[in-house]
């Protein structure tokens, strides 16, 4: 009886996990302290997710939608969102140098490079600044 039941203990080991990877049961986490309770996170799972981004990598359509938002909004919450993207999936963490100083120039190219560095945060070190010093 005690050999069965750690049989069955090794394989519910196994299989568990699996499971729920394959399920998509693990969620993605927030930083609450980034932004406001009432944003949204998108996730890999969205229905609402673009059909032209399905055939993008998930850094890259990351940075389509921080360079659409830095339009909408601005360079400060592009940033704040690149870094709850990058806590929450740090698989993103080797894209996010490319990621800022993508934001940077473009927001050296909407609002100028002095009101563009005002906008700096200490995301991915300076990759932000140098983005905006390379325009």
């Amino acid at each position: 009886m005690n050999q069965a039941a750690r049989h069955i203990g090794r394989t519910l080991a196994f299989v568990l996990p699996v499971v729920l990877v394959l399920s998509g049961t693990l969620a993605v986490t927030r930083v609450p302290w980034a932004a406001p309770a009432d944003s949204q996170v998108l996730t890999a799972s969205s229905n609402t997710a673009s059909t032209q981004a399905r055939g993008l990598a998930p850094h890259e359509v990351l940075r389509d939608k921080l360079l659409t938002e830095m339009q909408e909004k601005n360079p400060g919450v592009a940033l704040t969102h690149l870094q709850q993207a990058v806590n929450g999936r740090p698989s993103l963490a080797r894209h996010c140098v490319e990621i800022a100083r993508s934001i940077g120039r473009a927001a050296v190219a909407r609002y100028g490079p002095k009101q563009a560095q005002s906008y700096a945060r200490p995301v991915c070190d300076t990759s932000y600044a140098s983005g905006v010093q390379a325009r």
